[in-house]
């Protein structure tokens, strides 16, 4: 995150912490009495000097840089830009992911199902804003370790373990980070991609803050890998049922998951259920446009999702019913 870092300090952040917390300097350098003072050049006199995250470019500061008492090695200041920058950068990919999303290509028959939550996707979005700051706290602190120099984070290609390497790093992070847990939605929206209760939300992202600290990483494998986390997150949420692949966890695969809780907590493939004994194929109903939102296969969802969430959670405290919008469009059609 240290590349994120440097490009945020050097368009936002520093004139942030200059205004808040300006620095208090000797405004000139006295030679043989006043008459020949020199004014003292911030950047020189600064106890931080630039030193560029990557070397395959840079964000040259500027000299606001270097006019706040925090400078960018404070530590207190690297914390703080951390969390802004998880919670308003993790919000803004939440809203454009989900929103694309929702509209080209969620199935808004989901709405109709019998399971679907009243005012649902109201309280999805409030759920997620709700718990991306808290979200946030606890993870700054990972990225803070890797900002400081403590993973194994590596920026030239020449320091990593070689050439194959360079590949086998994105599936190998993808299979250690494979896995995911329950949440309240039936029948989510692609905004119930991040909608957890915090700890719940930080305690799935533990393996992909870990695995930089014990395997070799490229900082722009991670952050290339970060962001597509984020967008297969709501893409498994979509309602369309594309992949029908026993190796795939698709949107079909997590959907099982979401309807019958016990199986299929895999994110991206379907192999530590296959080894756990969790995994569970998707119906065959859902690839088929004409049966997948039909009331046949909706009744036999029903039937069974119940009997879990009798043997799982006991009562179901869930409000079943369609949101406010669809109930008044439903009146307009009248």
């Amino acid at each position: 995150m240290d590349v994120a870092l440097e490009f945020c300090d050097t368009y936002i952040f520093d004139y942030m912490y200059a205004a808040l917390l300006p620095v208090q300097p000797v405004p000139y350098n006295l030679k043989d009495g006043l008459a020949n003072s020199t004014p003292i050049d911030p950047v020189s006199s600064s106890p931080w000097q630039f030193q560029p995250s990557t070397e395959f470019f840079s964000f040259t500061p500027r000299e606001v840089a270097y006019m706040s008492s925090l400078t960018r090695d404070n530590i207190y200041r690297q914390a703080l830009s951390l969390f802004l920058i998880t919670w308003i950068g993790g919000a803004i990919i939440y809203f454009l992911i989900a929103s694309f999303s929702y509209v080209f290509i969620f199935d808004k028959t989901t709405f109709k199902h019998p399971k679907f939550l009243k005012n649902q996707i109201r309280q999805e979005i409030t759920q997620s804003v709700i718990s991306m700051p808290f979200m946030a706290i606890l993870t700054a602190p990972c990225f803070l370790a890797e900002a400081r120099g403590y993973s194994k984070l590596y920026d030239s290609l020449s320091d990593g373990p070689g050439t194959w390497y360079d590949y086998f790093q994105f599936p190998f992070f993808l299979i250690f980070t494979d896995c995911f847990a329950h949440h309240k939605w039936i029948m989510p929206t692609p905004y119930a991609a991040i909608a957890f209760h915090p700890v719940d939300g930080f305690a799935q992202s533990v393996p992909y803050h870990v695995f930089p600290f014990i395997f070799p990483l490229q900082k722009f494998a991670y952050l290339a890998l970060f962001v597509f986390v984020q967008i297969w997150t709501v893409f498994i949420h979509d309602g369309e049922y594309v992949a029908n692949s026993p190796v795939i966890n698709g949107a079909a695969c997590h959907t099982m998951h979401h309807l019958y809780f016990n199986y299929n907590y895999g994110q991206y493939t379907t192999l530590w259920d296959r080894l756990g004994g969790s995994y569970r194929k998707p119906n065959e109903e859902l690839f088929r446009r004409e049966s997948k939102m039909g009331k046949k296969e909706w009744e036999k969802q029903v039937k069974e999702m119940e009997k879990m969430v009798q043997e799982v959670e006991g009562e179901d405290d869930r409000s079943y019913g369609p949101d406010e919008h669809l109930k008044l469009g439903s009146k307009k059609d009248l």
